[in-house]
């Protein structure tokens, strides 16, 4: 009863301190978004930094409650319309024969300001009922100030609309105004230039802001595609990195393996008739060990970022094809290596010479593991100018399936895996490779074609 808690406290201790390294993370994210962000705002003056934030600080609110803004502006403009009529201030523009009575200037200022509630929500329809009361603002001569204010959803219509509803709304607004021009030939020099001006002023303005708001948002849009494409690739880069890894576990641990197990057998069976030769198994056995667990080691000790010093020898190459050779030969597969022409200097980038070793390594040890009956196995190396041509070939009866050697259900998809593997080593260097049974089912042979380095411009 007491242990079962502590057997589960090191998952737990795993687990906080997985969620400590993830909160050290963000909070060094963070430490290096406010050092940037001290680094740039070193430059901007005191009064414009101060500006910016209290305009981050207004739009942050505005974003959270907008019918608050909303609510205050259009108090705003209606106490300054309301105002405009309790002073008399509009008189100061009315024609001398006004004929409005006071409260249809009232309703009038009322009209223009307190649709304003509405402009960011539905500005059209805002102009819209601003229309006939300006209409008859200018008809009857009363010109309350108040009408300016059908410049404010003309202005919210200009920053979210299409340039159709932009020239509708100008139309809307342009039209009372030049009727009223028409019915009072003296209001054009004052009123009428005037309102024409404020519109072309405030279209200006809300395409200015318009084209600025519409670029920054380009410049966010990009930096978030740029950081979606950064992730992309940084998974794409561990997958194919995993696939790597993969391949080279699986080319260490089951040639090893393979050889391992057909030295094991071959000591049992030399056991009872030959000491000395299961002797020689067993030493045999043992050096293979080594150099598998020597070649994990050093793939896992790279692998590991708390290693810094970790062994980075070279991967094989072919002059540890005549190892490799010997090595399948003490495990009972009667091995024959064939070379025909003269590599050039420096034909072979380590890396094409760690393709061949890997593809003949992996032919052997499925020979060794699938093929039934006397067995003999051939590798053949063809140096051309252009290409590299590697052919395995052996004597073995095992059935083909076209995915390995094996009807095993569970030892197919390892087969598959392997020929997979060594196609997709050669993919890597523009090169091909063929497996299949050979005519009658007299054997299997595996086909690499590699260009050599110098081939390539």
């Amino acid at each position: 009863m007491s242990n079962r808690p502590r057997s589960r406290e090191p998952g737990r201790g795993r687990n906080r301190d997985r969620e400590r390294n993830r909160d050290q993370g963000r909070g060094r994210g963070r430490g290096r978004d406010r050092e940037q962000g001290r680094g740039t705002e070193g430059t901007v003056p005191p009064l414009t930094r101060i500006i910016r934030e209290a305009l981050d600080r207004l739009r942050a609110f505005d974003r959270r409650r907008p019918r608050v803004w909303d609510a205050a502006v259009t108090g705003f403009w209606t106490a300054a319309a309301v105002l405009d009529y309790t002073s008399g201030g509009w008189r100061t523009t009315a024609r001398d024969n006004v004929t409005a009575p006071e409260f249809l200037v009232l309703l009038m200022s009322l009209g223009f300001s307190l649709p304003l509630l509405w402009r960011r929500t539905h500005p059209l329809a805002v102009v819209l009922l601003m229309t006939p009361i300006s209409l008859v603002n200018v008809w009857t001569g009363a010109v309350v100030q108040a009408s300016l204010l059908q410049l404010i959803p003309v202005f919210q219509i200009v920053l979210r609309s299409s340039f159709r509803t932009v020239g509708a709304a100008a139309l809307l607004f342009v039209v009372p105004v030049l009727s009223g021009g028409v019915r009072i030939p003296s209001a054009w020099g004052q009123e009428v230039v005037s309102y024409v001006w404020g519109l072309v002023f405030v279209v200006l303005l809300g395409i200015a802001v318009r084209t600025r708001r519409e670029y920054t948002e380009a410049l966010v849009e990009r930096a978030h595609r740029l950081e979606r494409e950064r992730d992309q690739q940084a998974r794409l880069a561990a997958a194919a990195e995993r696939t790597r890894i993969a391949r080279e576990m699986h080319d260490i641990i089951g040639h090893n393996l393979s050889v391992i197990t057909g030295l094991a057998d071959g000591g049992a069976y030399a056991s009872r008739k030959n000491p000395e030769r299961a002797g020689q198994a067993l030493e045999a056995i043992g050096t293979t060990s080594r150099q598998a667990l020597s070649e994990l080691r050093r793939l896992l000790g790279v692998l590991r970022d708390d290693h810094p010093d970790a062994e980075r020898t070279p991967q094989p190459t072919l002059d540890e094809l005549a190892p490799l050779i010997e090595r399948v030969r003490r495990a009972g597969l009667p091995v024959h290596l064939e070379l025909s022409g003269e590599p050039t200097p420096r034909s072979l980038t380590p890396g094409r010479q760690l393709t061949v070793y890997r593809v003949i390594q992996e032919a052997l040890t499925n020979t060794l593991k699938h093929a039934t009956g006397p067995t003999s196995a051939t590798v053949a190396l063809t140096y051309s100018h252009t290409h590299l041509d590697a052919r395995i070939t052996d004597t073995g009866t095992g059935t083909g399936t076209g995915a390995g050697r094996t009807t095993d259900t569970e030892e197919a998809p390892l087969a598959a895996q392997g020929i997979m593997g060594m196609r997709e080593r050669a993919a890597l260097y523009d090169g091909s490779l063929e497996a299949g049974p050979l005519p009658d089912d007299k054997g299997w042979q595996v086909q690499l074609r590699l260009p050599l380095e110098e081939s390539h411009p």
